[in-house]
């Protein structure tokens, strides 16, 4: 007997970071947190390991009346001050498009909307292979297939690769819902470039020809962004996208502001015609009636007052996470450079992250683990999160990682080979300690490579 809708795969859902979150902990209780490298969490941290919490912004969101906390939007598609302040937040002038704005539960929010609003059951969504973990689970849900196309052609965005995925999906369908996760990209930390982004709204032009297109672009990381205001230029390309294309832009206050238990983000959706932008918000604000129905109330009240009469405090506490995030990003890929640790290309944000195929990934991630070492499997490799790390425990990481991958796979070379390797192991408080032993198929023992050691530095 079935008791939820059939179109829904009822497979539980597969935790890939707060399980790894809690062995983390466990590890911190056990060997103590000086000897652990926790790059899980994908929330900003300081140097001392604490989550930040920017004083403008909490300062600001204590100081309200009990009345505006207590209260309920002034529409279920938020309050207007706020939808205003987020889209000239958001956009900074490099766009004129029709707009709507509508407030949601985080960028989150946002993008479920779009993936349950602009599609039917049974179409398809176009996703890259490397991406959050939760497109592919919304999808899911909204009982959606997905086409996914390869990010990255060696050093830059597959250009080619993501073309071929529109085009399959555009000879199933008449509508095309692409996702692009830019800047600071989870969890490649890639961003587009000014030409890059030409060349997809080109291309995306070329579609709307024949089909309806629609744009999710998740811009959770942007406020992050080494290159600050820089980083929101590429928004005026959307202004040459043609009347049959829309774009809706993914906000989330949980990063801009490091609030993430507020839960408070928009979409901002943007098109050549009123009329398009108005369908798209129609029915976005019915979806967000019959769903949420209310934004936290007290989380846009801070976001206008932080922006009306704190800013420069804002973003001179903003800044210097943003500078501190370059400062771990560019030890670790400069590291990571000099020891042939292989990574997809890094430009700026919150994560890093290593290429392999998932088969490796599975076996380094335990290996990785065993030496203390947490970090988070994604398709095709490991995402290490530079944001939880401080500059002391990014330094040497990549050397580590490179040692512990070396040996892990010398291990399953030998494993795999007619050799017959047995693994001693000796535990000190600072390595481990392994014996070799080579055997010949009928057991007689060749060699003993004695006390090779694996040094542990935090």
């Amino acid at each position: 007997m079935n008791f939820v809708k059939e179109s829904v795969n009822q497979t539980p859902i597969v935790d890939t970071v707060f399980s790894i979150v809690a062995k983390a902990k466990e590890a911190k209780a056990k060997v103590g947190s000086e000897n652990v490298v926790d790059a899980t969490i994908g929330s900003l941290y300081d140097e001392e390991g604490t989550l930040v919490a920017l004083d403008s912004v909490f300062s600001s969101l204590k100081n309200l009346d009990n009345k505006v906390l207590a209260a309920y939007a002034a529409s279920f598609t938020g309050n207007p001050d706020f939808r205003q302040k987020v889209y000239d937040w958001v956009l900074n002038g490099n766009s004129h498009l029709e707009h709507e704005v509508i407030a949601t539960p985080g960028g989150t929010g946002a993008v479920g909307m779009t993936l349950q609003e602009c599609l039917d059951e049974g179409q398809t969504v176009v996703l890259p292979e490397i991406a959050w973990g939760s497109y592919a689970l919304m999808a899911q849900m909204h009982n959606l297939n997905v086409e996914k196309y390869s990010l990255f052609e060696e050093d830059h965005f597959n250009l080619n690769s993501f073309k071929s995925a529109c085009k399959n999906v555009m000879e199933k369908q008449n509508r095309l819902v692409i996702v692009i996760n830019d800047p600071c990209h989870n969890p490649t930390g890639y961003s587009l470039s000014e030409d890059e982004w030409k060349e997809v709204i080109s291309f995306l032009n070329e579609c709307s020809k024949t089909h309806a297109v629609v744009l999710l672009n998740d811009i959770a990381y942007i406020d992050f962004s080494s290159r600050q205001e820089k980083a929101k230029e590429y928004f005026a390309q959307f202004d040459q996208i043609e009347k049959n294309f829309v774009v809706i832009v993914a906000f989330s206050l949980s990063k801009s502001m490091t609030s993430y238990g507020l839960r408070c983000g928009a979409a901002i959706v943007l098109g050549q015609e009123k009329e398009a932008v108005r369908q798209v918000k129609i029915v976005f604000e019915k979806d967000a009636r019959a769903t949420w129905s209310n934004i936290n109330n007290g989380a846009m009240a801070t976001f206008v007052d932080v922006l009306d009469n704190h800013k420069d405090a804002y973003d001179q506490e903003r800044l210097h996470y943003v500078n501190l995030l370059k400062e771990r990003g560019d030890i670790f890929v400069k590291e990571a450079k000099e020891v042939g640790l292989k990574h997809y290309p890094y430009k700026e944000g919150f994560f890093v992250t290593l290429s392999m195929d998932n088969e490796t990934r599975d076996k380094f991630h335990e290996a990785l683990m065993e030496n203390n070492i947490f970090t988070v499997k994604v398709n095709l490799g490991i995402r290490v999160a530079i944001c939880s790390l401080s500059v002391e425990k990014t330094k040497g990481l990549a050397k580590k990682m490179k040692d512990i991958f070396g040996y892990s796979s010398l291990i399953l070379y030998l494993l795999f080979s007619s050799t017959h390797v047995v693994l001693l192991h000796h535990h000190r408080f600072d390595r481990i300690e392994y014996s070799l032993v080579f055997h010949r198929m009928d057991g007689y023992e060749l060699v003993r490579v004695q006390r090779l050691s694996l040094h542990l530095i935090f």
